[in-house]
């Protein structure tokens, strides 16, 4: 069984309402705080106070105590969207 392959950060910061990360292969992603209900509700300060934990395998928010698996928003699993391959399951099981 192939593993899938992990997504580290090396940076991560938040401008304009937007996430920004600076993967370890040299990478980047943005996404807005606007799909994640803790952060789109929250003050840009605390937006900032944004960390890497798990050596970059995840996002952290003490003030706001939301995680957010790095993977998970690089490939769109974003709370109360369907992935992609997700949606394809559903499709053909229809």
């Amino acid at each position: 069984m192939a593993h899938e392959p992990v997504i580290v950060a090396k940076k991560a910061v938040v401008k304009n309402r937007a996430v920004h990360l600076e993967l370890a292969d040299g990478s980047t992603h943005s996404f807005p705080v606007a799909f994640y209900p803790r952060l789109a509700a929250a003050k840009e300060s605390d937006l900032k106070s944004v960390k890497l934990r798990l050596g970059g395998k995840a996002l952290r928010w003490e003030e706001l105590d939301e995680d957010i698996w790095v993977g998970h928003a690089v490939i769109g699993n974003y709370p109360g969207q369907l992935t992609t391959s997700r949606r394809l399951g559903r499709l053909a099981a229809a």
